[in-house]
């Protein structure tokens, strides 16, 4: 390693000290730094501690640095084909005399957009003209004995139409219904999207209700597939329905186990017959509601059901889910709770039932580790804002009597409408623009960089997104405090690496006082047609909370096979001190959550093996039948998790015994509470619950075995 004279360190340690990101030179309004936070390769490196990456990750006290030879090479791979108006290079001490900018297509064929002679220095600002996907300087003459030395690398231009910069704010689209106490035949309004929704699990419609504040008396709002209700006020109370808002189960002949993707949120119910009904499966998440009165999870007669989720809620009476398999409640408080199937897992709530699970279904812990609830529209008078709340941690009750967090105007959205380009999207996120979907499907044919700390997504009535071509949907880079909510990734007909990757391979930085969050994303492969992926979900980034989210390989739908609608992975956690609050993962190929980060901790699981396992063989790996739904790494040192199921209905070798339902590393500091493993019917048994403890299922009964404590 080479040394700085006493004047440069000092330098660089006054700029970690007081301002570690600067903002360098900018090109014109219309362009956009296309390359912070992309990856970035290098002919060499002068140590570990000098990698390509810091040259483009927005930091001016990190750099890249070259050996101590000429004719090395730093470039950025764009992600897109761009238009090139600007490269800006910060140089350090060990700056390049003489050397070329060029671009390439694909990387390996080259065109000068640039070449600088006799360079001294400093800050270079190149305006250039051209285009390229990949952007490389070429340094040919080194003006001291170092290497090439720069702080930052960076790149402007434009993607998409280059038609000038993509504009916040605007309408939300023609999908959003907004109405107040005195829209014209309202309940009429509710009735037309609910006829057409209530049957069409793998339909395209895609329908947001947006209540204004004020009181709505004597409706009736019955919620359909891809179907969202919300009120625009700050708090729920500012939203009164004296009525109800209904999900039921007679599209199905009262069986809800497939009532998947709707939501409500942020409004207060006065039911009309004192209980309000919201009979849900997964994907159906029930958020800062107030219920003045009681609340039943089951549907009408009590069929099947097989949900759920509740968060930062008030239920003044009692919650009633009867039939429901599992739920899992979170920063609420509750007036009563009768009852329970399996697995029905409180953390933070006020009012909730004592642990029982040695001979009942109930986990609780009195506080949840860390939460922050999901950020939702609001009207502040006339003018849409979205509310993003602050981080929480041992959390209890709801947040709303506090309200702590931060307001953006929807002028700091791009709002985006169907028909919307995935170079637009990119676009906007790279002016620093947060996301706003509205309710549609969008067929992306390049992935979504969200590449910016603090950045929205956010989507309104289960907006979809559908990867063409083989492309990831969306990757977020190592940054702080993005918040990912409210939408579902559908996986394309060409495989897929991996849906939605948050961080990259080797990501490491700490991001403990500002978390990314996942919440409310859903990921779906097949059952709208074939669909395929290898990963859905891939968390390399450390910190990361996972707040409700339903990882689903379709078991039902069209485009279901085996090798159909192929996913070998539902859940790879990579990253460090990862939280899981509601993780429900479903019917993939091989390891439903893999878990490979340390100090992982996850609160309730809901998993279903694969039915259509052609037979035991197909499924058997390192000796062991069947892959455990959620499996620990043998690498892994430190582990917690509490209210976890695994259930197996291999409908296509009813004969299949799966050596387990969890897998984990024997170690003191891996611990796992309140697990439970159930053969649904008798279709395959599983022959231990964690490991090789705990007793096998048999017959046809649906009788789980449970394990309280392992080790």
């Amino acid at each position: 390693m080479r040394l700085r004279s006493l004047g440069v360190a000092l330098a660089a340690m006054a700029a970690l000290i007081t301002l570690p990101i600067t903002q360098l030179p900018a090109a014109a309004a219309a362009d956009v730094n296309l390359s912070q936070g992309r990856t970035a390769t290098s002919s060499t490196n002068e140590n570990s501690g000098t990698p390509a990456s810091a040259a483009v990750d927005g930091n001016t006290a990190t750099r890249w640095s070259s050996a101590f030879t000429d004719d090395q090479w730093l470039q950025v791979d764009l992600g897109a084909t761009a238009s090139i108006s600007q490269v800006v290079i910060d140089w350090e001490t060990a700056y390049g005399k003489d050397y070329k900018i060029q671009s390439s297509s694909d990387g390996n064929t080259w065109t000068d957009l640039r070449s600088v002679t006799g360079g001294d220095g400093g800050t270079d600002t190149l305006d250039v003209s051209g285009q390229g996907r990949y952007v490389r300087l070429l340094g040919i003459h080194r003006a001291t004995q170092w290497g090439y030395s720069l702080w930052e690398f960076q790149v402007f231009g434009t993607t998409g139409s280059g038609s000038g910069p993509v504009q916040g704010g605007g309408d939300l689209g023609p999908n959003v219904i907004v109405v107040d106490p005195s829209t014209p035949n309202l309940q009429q309004r509710f009735d037309q999207v609910f006829a057409q929704q209530e049957s069409a699990q793998f339909g395209a419609g895609r329908y947001q209700f947006l209540l204004k504040p004020g009181t709505y008396n004597g409706i009736n709002a019955q919620l359909g597939f891809y179907t969202s209700i919300s009120g625009l006020g700050l708090n729920p109370d500012d939203t009164q329905i004296n009525g109800d808002v209904t999900v039921d189960a007679g599209w199905f002949n009262g069986n809800a186990t497939q009532n998947f993707w709707r939501s409500a949120e942020n409004l207060a119910i006065r039911p009309s017959n004192d209980t309000d009904r919201w009979a849900v499966a997964q994907a159906a998440p029930f958020r800062r509601m107030h219920i003045q009165g009681g609340l039943n999870l089951a549907p009408n007669g009590y069929g099947w059901a097989s949900g759920g989720y509740i968060a930062d809620s008030k239920i003044d009476g009692t919650v009633g889910p009867y039939s429901q398999q599992q739920w899992y409640t979170r920063d609420s408080s509750v007036g009563g709770w009768t009852n329970g199937v399996w697995n029905m897992t409180f953390t933070g709530v006020q009012g909730a039932p004592a642990t029982n699970f040695d001979s009942g279904p109930y986990t609780t812990l009195d506080t949840t580790p860390i939460s922050r609830e999901k950020p939702f529209l609001y009207l502040d008078g006339s003018t849409y804002k979205v509310f993003v709340p602050a981080k929480r941690t041992n959390a209890r009750g709801v947040s709303w009597s506090a309200n702590a967090g931060t307001s953006l105007p929807l002028d700091q959205f791009y709002v985006v409408k169907p028909g919307a380009t995935a170079a637009t999207i990119n676009q906007a996120l790279a002016q620093g623009l947060n996301l706003l979907f509205t309710p549609g499907v969008y067929h992306l044919d390049q992935t979504i960089d969200v590449r910016r700390p603090d950045t929205v997504v956010l989507g309104l009535g289960l907006a979809t997104l559908v990867p063409d071509n083989g492309v990831d949907a969306m990757h977020v880079a190592d940054v702080d405090g993005v918040r990912l909510a409210g939408f579902l990734i559908d996986a394309g007909r060409t495989n897929s690496d991996t849906l939605l990757r948050i961080g990259e391979p080797g990501a490491s930085a700490d991001h403990s006082a500002d978390p990314t969050t996942m919440q409310d994303v859903f990921v779906r492969i097949g059952g709208a047609g074939p669909g395929l992926a290898t990963n859905s979900v891939v968390v390399n980034s450390d910190d990361v909370v996972i707040d409700h989210t339903w990882l689903w390989r379709a078991d039902h739908g069209d485009g279901v096979g085996w090798d159909t609608n192929r996913a070998d992975y539902g859940l790879r956690v990579n990253g460090d001190d990862v939280l899981a609050t509601g993780l429900f993962v479903e019917h993939f190929n091989k390891y439903d959550v893999l878990w490979s980060g340390e100090r992982g901790r996850t609160i309730f699981f809901q998993n279903e093996k694969a039915y259509d396992a052609p037979n035991a063989a197909a499924i058997s790996h390192d000796g062991i039948v069947g892959y455990a739904a959620y499996k620990v790494a043998d690498t892994v040192t430190q582990h917690e998790a509490w209210g976890l199921g695994s259930y197996c209905n291999y409908t296509s070798d009813p004969s299949i015994v799966q050596r387990h339902g969890f897998q984990v590393p024997v170690r003191s500091g891996v611990k796992m509470h309140d697990l439970l493993v159930i053969s649904l019917g008798g279709k395959g048994q599983y022959a231990h619950v964690v490991n090789d403890t705990g007793a096998p299922t048999s017959g046809t009964d649906t009788v789980p075995s449970k394990v309280t404590q392992f080790p």
